[in-house]
């Protein structure tokens, strides 16, 4: 829904706008190509007898669970990262899994919050997507008006605690002469995944068939372009669910949190 004197454009409203819409259930679509030059973020809500585990593990894996913000135990809001904002109700969708089962797909986590939850914010691909595209490198799943295509590799990650198992990308195809210059753009932006960390070959990395990703929607690679693999933000709720942590939610594949940040911002877990 749009309101009044709000662009028709979703891709020109302010992000403040966005996540009041999703706080109000008018919005509960993937976030791609949405709140241009914003930090989005990927989320994980685990028990605060976990957490400092998990940030453990997050340092040690920094590509695929980039940090941007931490919320106090108990404290659904994140003021590091916007005005207002409530990780309770402003993400999309929610993902819920109990003991390392999915439980449940819901647009609000209100009723699930406790005072023991710590909210962990993580970089996502979708802010470098935006200079990408200010440099003409066309991102095709944008185009298409899809997620972007995500898939399970073979490639392992550094184990803390509980935590461990294989990195997720998200895959990107460009033409050949596009990739050192994509390469160049999405390594200005650390806090969202970097530079990519494979390209070419899929099953190189573990991966059987690009038409059919493990989470997302697939897209066309064109004759003359080359697959382009970026750490994925999805790694991190694959390595929760595997923990088998008494409750963690995170978001959908695709569904994430928009901040007030600058997506060229020098944002960690401590500013303030």
């Amino acid at each position: 829904m749009v309101k009044k004197n709000q662009p028709d454009d979703a891709s020109l409203w302010s992000s403040e706008s966005i996540r009041n819409l999703i706080r109000t259930g008018q919005h509960t679509a993937h976030t791609a190509g949405l709140a241009p030059g914003k930090l989005q973020c990927n989320l994980a809500i685990l028990p605060e007898a976990y957490a400092l585990d998990f940030l453990r593990f997050c340092q040690r894996n920094p590509k695929p669970c980039p940090l941007v913000g931490v919320g106090e135990t108990g404290d659904p809001m994140l003021p590091t990262l916007g005005n207002d904002i409530d990780i309770r109700t402003d993400v999309p969708r929610y993902r819920v899994f109990r003991n390392g089962a999915f439980a449940e797909d819901t647009i609000n986590i209100s009723e699930l919050w406790t005072d023991d939850l710590v909210a962990v914010a993580l970089g996502c691909s979708f802010t470098f997507e935006n200079a990408l595209m200010r440099a003409n490198i066309p991102v095709r799943h944008i185009e298409m008006g899809r997620n972007v295509p995500m898939f399970r590799t073979n490639i392992d990650l550094v184990p803390a605690g509980p935590f461990r198992g294989k990195m997720v990308v998200t895959m990107r195809p460009l033409h050949q002469d596009q990739i050192e210059q994509a390469r160049a753009i999405s390594a200005r932006y650390p806090q969202a995944h970097g530079a990519p960390i494979a390209v070419g070959d899929p099953s190189a990395i573990g991966i059987c068939d690009l038409a059919k990703p493990d989470f997302g929607d697939p897209v066309d690679i064109k004759s003359d372009e080359v697959p382009v693999y970026w750490a994925c933000g999805v790694t991190p709720q694959n390595v929760l669910r595997a923990a088998r942590l008494p409750i963690c939610i995170t978001h959908a594949p695709g569904h994430m949190l928009i901040t007030d940040v600058a997506e060229d911002a020098e944002t960690t877990i401590f500013q303030k």
